[in-house]
C-alpha cells in the first residue's frame, strides 16, 4: 500500500479518517493525499468577475486550514500531499483516487446517528457506490484498531476481483479474516449442499489465499444486514467488509440500499470494495 485518499471538512469526523490513515501510512510506508472539495458555484471562483476575487479568497482560506489542520504529532515523519478541488459531486473523488493511483480512500462518519458535514447524506453511499479504489468508512477513532474482520460474501465469480483485493488487504494490514456467507430464508435460501459446492468452486480459484472450505462460516438470518452484524458480533470483529456492485448498489442479497445501510448504521469501521464489471 502505497498512496491513501482521506476526504476532509476539517471536522473531528474527518480528522479520526486521517488518524487511522496516518497509523496506516505508517506501518506501510504510505503516503497521504488529503481532499477538500469546496463546492463552490463557478461564478465564485470566475476571474473575469468581481466574485472570482471571492473564489480565490476561499481557496487561500482552505491551504490555511490545511495548514492549521495537518499541524498535528501524529503525522510527522508522514509525506502528505494537500489537493483542493472544487468538486461538488461525491462521485469526482474516485476520479482523483485513479489520478494518483491510490490503494485506499479512507473517510470518516458519524456513526449510526448518520452521517455529518460534507459526509451528510448519500455522499458517502456515492463513493462506496462509484468508487473503484476500496473505501474504508471510519466510524469513532476508538474502534480503529483493526485486528479482525468479518468479510461478507456470495461466493460467485463476479466477487472473486473483490475477494482478492480485500484479502491482500487484510494480510497487507495483518487483520485476521472471518470469511461469512449470509443465507437467507426466503427465495434466497440455500441448501448445505448447494452452499458447500458454491463456496469450493469459489476457493480452488483463490489458492494463493490457503483458504480451507471450514474457513468459510454459513450463518442463517432472515435479513442481510443482521446477519452479518450480528456474525460480526458473535466473533467479536473490529471491522465489517464487504464486495460492492457499483452503481447498480451490492451484489447477489446485497442489492439495492441494503449496503449503503450497513456503512451507515455499522458500530464498526466498515471498508467496501469494488467487483468486477
Amino acid at each position: 500500500m502505497k498512496k491513501i485518499i482521506v476526504p476532509v471538512d476539517f471536522s473531528e469526523y474527518s480528522e479520526n479518517a486521517l488518524k487511522v490513515a496516518a497509523k496506516i501510512a505508517k506501518d506501510q510506508s504510505a503516503e497521504i493525499i488529503v481532499v477538500h472539495m469546496m463546492g463552490l458555484n463557478t461564478g465564485t471562483l470566475s476571474k473575469e468577475t468581481s466574485p472570482g476575487i471571492e473564489g480565490m479568497f476561499y481557496v487561500k482560506l482552505t491551504r490555511k486550514r490545511f495548514e492549521e489542520f495537518l499541524d498535528k504529532e501524529y503525522l510527522n515523519d508522514l509525506t502528505i500531499h494537500q489537493v483542493v478541488k472544487n468538486h461538488t459531486v461525491f462521485n469526482k473523488l474516485d476520479l482523483i483516487a485513479q489520478e494518483h493511483d491510490a490503494d485506499l480512500i479512507i473517510m470518516g462518519s458519524h456513526g449510526s446517528s448518520g452521517l455529518s458535514e460534507v459526509f451528510v447524506g448519500s455522499n458517502t453511499e456515492k463513493v462506496v457506490r462509484t468508487a473503484n479504489t476500496p473505501v474504508l468508512v471510519i466510524k469513532d477513532i476508538t474502534d480503529s484498531d483493526m485486528r479482525k474482520a468479518v468479510f461478507a460474501c456470495d461466493f460467485k465469480k463476479e466477487s472473486l476481483k473483490a475477494f482478492k483485493t480485500a484479502m491482500s488487504i487484510f494480510n497487507s494490514l495483518k487483520i485476521e479474516v472471518n470469511l461469512v456467507f449470509i443465507n437467507l430464508s426466503g427465495d434466497h435460501f440455500l441448501s448445505t449442499k448447494d452452499i458447500d459446492k458454491r463456496i469450493l468452486d469459489f476457493i480452488v480459484q483463490v489458492t494463493e489465499f490457503k483458504i480451507l472450505q471450514e474457513d468459510v462460516a454459513i450463518y442463517c438470518d432472515y435479513i442481510v444486514e443482521n446477519g452479518i452484524f450480528n456474525y460480526a458480533e458473535k466473533v467479536k470483529a473490529d471491522l465489517i467488509s464487504l464486495p460492492t456492485h457499483g452503481r447498480r448498489g451490492l451484489a447477489h442479497f446485497f442489492s439495492g440500499s441494503i449496503g449503503e445501510d450497513i456503512v451507515n448504521h455499522s458500530k464498526l469501521p466498515v471498508l467496501t470494495v469494488r467487483m468486477a464489471h
